[in-house]
């Protein structure tokens, strides 16, 4: 463990305070503490400071100097200290403000700092540090849909951990109040959420660190067996490895109650949270464990999005502009998407049809964009005249992932595409895309380009952009600054004038207690296609023990490897394909579920599905194993006398180890129950001598010779 800086004297009577910026090991082995002799520049002394070890080194970044906030960064190799030595490292980007009482944590090889007292100023921003290239980004929050959780508020004194591809936010002050809210942000998808934690325990230990007054309720729970603190030179350690957990009487009482300067830290798969200063003044000695649940990301938006860069398995082609230029795309995402697209293309799957049948082709009796024999239909052709192609793109692949691209900080070109792609989402009645893109733009406008985005947003008649440009314009702050840019003397006349009489006489606000329509997801609506609004646009049909199911080629061919080798290379010639999983014929609700879990990523299933599916990853090929592991946890949490030895079979057959040894398990522990089942009889030889040789390692010697004696 490394320790650096921070201050000492009386922090009771905040007397005599002084900063240091020496740095100290702790070996956990030894109980040896070490102070590191540094030759060269060294950090200014500091405290408040956020620290972290990534790639052998330290990094310290921030901090209170006595007088001062910073913001600088500074690093030190920890491999081998006599030849080491402080660098400073010169940052690049939106360097955070200075600031100090903040945390933070590394995730997938980047740091990211978040909220903290910055000067007089507290924020909420979220910063993300490269270390490759030693560059700052600010993560915008611009892009969150209105009605979808926001970022945490504004506090200091948190603590901030990461886990898998999410950073966990816990505590703080935040404006005058103490918030216990645990908020999860996602790092691949970027999105906040507050997490709703399940029961779990509050872990105490049997003697608690002099500085840290121990609660009613710590001194309680110090009694029960749950491993004990070890005081070393005034270094607690708990040994986690013999923790146990207990149950609490009420839900309640398993939330810790906010707090500030508290301590957080990952270990194995869970959080702890010790100490704190909470309601009062009063300095905590408890300690909470929250246990992660650890699940494979859902790669729905991702394999979509693969569809669409691949332009695999297309079977329409946009016809754009005046230029006609041509972009292709998949019906079954499209139509299950847009109300206004899926009109263009039934009307040219009619005009199609209409044609085939005055030529009289082979296949004029059969619907335009089923495939027969296995011979691929047309490809339709749609004209839309009123888009172009670049900001039509924009549009399509938001369709397949729910995103855009942000604009690149000042470049007023991607902001007049993205007002180009707003347009189109007004005129396709896009909802949610309509959101995105005016946040967006909103968020992007500034004094270099606002009089641009301004001028555009009159000539597409984009009423709302242009008030806030406006409103933008006039600030004052604003207003002097603008009107002086050279920009400002090209403007078109009636602007010129909006703008002087804006400033002279702003509107009234008028407002708004309509409830705002955010549109539909890319799950709700690939569920809606499911479960009936895409039948008619079924390009396949899935033979499940001789019962039809019809379904989506792009759409399989996305999600799972297996079908996309398939259309690819060897489609069946009558477009029907016989459904299995390995040897095994899924039951027709196992199969349900695993459309489900194709088309929109739903796992939630009866725990008789996952028998059928634990294997289905492997065999179809999905991108990853979330759906085995939703699967393993049903099985396990409902695993009873009843079903063991089904799910024994299973797990023997799919060659998943864990879930046997789980069974075997509880057939040992309830071998008088499971002998009188009569599928005991029909279980192969080779699970039988499984099930034996279970039962004689958990026979103890005793148990043998009172057998032995009763023999």
């Amino acid at each position: 463990m490394f320790v650096f800086g921070g201050y000492t004297g009386d922090i009771y009577s905040n007397s005599n305070l002084k900063n240091k910026n020496d740095l100290f090991e702790y070996k956990f082995a030894t109980g040896q503490w070490t102070e590191w002799k540094i030759e060269g520049r060294l950090p200014v002394a500091r405290s408040a400071h956020g620290a972290t070890v990534y790639s052998d080194k330290l990094w310290i970044f921030a901090g209170y100097d006595g007088n001062a906030r910073l913001n600088d960064m500074w690093t030190i190799g920890l491999q081998d200290r006599e030849l080491t030595c402080w660098e400073e490292v010169a940052q690049s980007g939106e360097i955070p403000p200075s600031c100090c009482n903040f945390p933070v944590a590394v995730c997938r090889d980047k740091m990211f700092v978040f909220s903290g007292q910055s000067g007089a100023k507290i924020t909420n921003n979220l910063f993300q540090f490269e270390f490759k290239d030693k560059t700052w980004t600010r993560i915008p929050t611009e892009h969150l849909l209105r009605g979808s959780p926001p970022p945490p508020q504004r506090r200091y004194g948190h603590t901030m951990v990461a886990f898998d591809r999410h950073l966990y936010v816990f505590g703080g002050a935040a404006d005058n109040t103490l918030p216990n809210e645990l908020h999860c942000y996602d790092v691949d998808f970027q999105t906040w959420e507050v997490v709703q934690p399940s029961s779990d325990s509050e872990v105490g230990g049997a003697e608690v660190p002099e500085r840290a007054a121990a609660s009613e309720e710590a001194t309680a729970l110090a009694s029960e067996e749950r491993g004990s603190f070890k005081k070393s030179r005034d270094v607690f350690g708990l040994d986690f490895g013999t923790t146990t957990a207990k149950q609490p009487s009420t839900p309640a009482s398993e939330l810790p109650s906010g707090r500030l300067f508290h301590a957080a830290a990952v270990i194995s798969d869970a959080m702890y949270i010790f100490g704190g200063t909470v309601d009062n003044n009063i300095r905590s000695g408890e300690m909470y464990r929250f246990q992660f649940s650890c699940y494979p990301k859902c790669t729905l938006h991702e394999d979509y999005g693969r569809l669409w860069e691949s332009r695999q398995f297309c079977d329409v082609e946009f016809v754009l502009g005046e230029k006609e230029e041509c972009v292709q795309g998949h019906v079954a995402i499209v139509t299950a998407r847009s109300r206004w697209l899926r009109r263009k293309i039934v009307q040219a799957r009619e005009r199609l049809a209409q044609k085939l049948e005055e030529e009289a082709a082979p296949a004029s009796r059969e619907a335009p964009g089923v495939a027969v024999g296995g011979a691929r239909p047309p490809m339709l052709h749609v004209a839309i005249r009123e888009a172009e192609a670049r900001p039509f793109e924009v549009l399509m692949q938001f369709l397949y992932t729910d995103k855009i691209k942000y604009p690149r900080k000042g470049h007023v070109e991607d902001v007049l595409l993205i007002m180009d792609v707003y347009k189109l989402a007004l005129s396709f009645q896009l909802c949610r895309l309509e959101q995105l893109c005016r946040q967006y733009i909103e968020a992007s406008v500034d004094l270099q380009n606002v009089l641009v985005v301004c001028e555009s947003a009159a000539r597409l008649q984009l009423s709302q952009l242009k008030e806030h440009c406006l409103n933008f314009v006039v600030k004052e702050s604003h207003f002097n600054q603008v009107i002086m840019m050279k920009e400002f003397e090209r403007l078109s006349s009636p602007l010129i004038v909006e703008i002087v009489r804006r400033k002279q006489q702003p509107p009234p606000r008028a407002p708004s207690d309509q409830p705002m329509d955010i549109g539909t997801s890319l799950i709700q609506d690939m569920k809606a296609y499911l479960e009936g609004a895409g039948a008619e646009f079924c390009d396949i049909t899935l033979l499940l023990d001789g019962h039809p199911r019809p379904a989506h080629k792009a759409i399989l061919a996305a999600r799972s490897s297996y079908f996309e080798a398939m259309f690819r290379s060897f489609m069946p010639e009558d477009g029907q394909v016989n459904i299995s999983i390995g040897e095994m014929v899924p039951s027709r609700q196992a199969f349900e579920s695993m459309l489900r879990y194709i088309y929109y990523g739903e796992v939630n299933m009866p725990p008789e599905d996952s028998l059928y599916l634990f294997a289905a990853p492997y065999y179809y090929g999905f991108y990853n194993n979330r759906l085995q592991a939703y699967c393993k946890q049903n099985l396990e949490m409902n695993v009873t006398v009843q079903n063991v030895l089904q799910i024994l079979e299973a797990a023997d057959k799919t060659q998943a180890l864990d879930m046997k040894r789980h069974c075997l398990h509880i057939i040992v522990h309830q071998f008088t129950k499971v002998s009188k089942l009569p599928t005991l009889r029909s279980l192969s030889q080779q699970l039988l001598l499984d099930i034996i040789d279970s039962l004689a390692s958990h026979i103890s010697d005793k148990q043998c010779a009172e057998l032995g004696a009763d023999i």
